[in-house]
């Protein structure tokens, strides 16, 4: 029991780092990528917390669909320019 705590607690400090490192990134390339690994971290909690569908989903969409679309997106708009 006291080790699911200490899981727990270094994957809350884990995100609020992650989270505070896309904040504070100015290159939107590097803000993505953080932002996938925030959204894996997430996941992990989220499987933790013993919620596999919703940490199935959080893996599909905030570690893989969106970074993916921004980038894309990105690519695009550079392409533009």
């Amino acid at each position: 029991m006291r080790l699911f705590k200490v899981v727990q607690l270094v994957l809350l400090v884990s995100i609020a780092l992650a989270g505070t490192a896309v904040v504070l990134t100015r290159n939107p390339k590097r803000q993505i990528f953080i932002a996938g690994i925030f959204g894996l971290l997430e996941a992990i909690l989220f499987y933790a917390l013993h919620s596999p569908d919703v940490a199935l989903s959080e893996l599909a969409v905030g570690s893989i669909a969106v970074p993916a679309l921004v980038l894309a997106t990105l690519a695009k708009l550079e392409k533009m320019q």
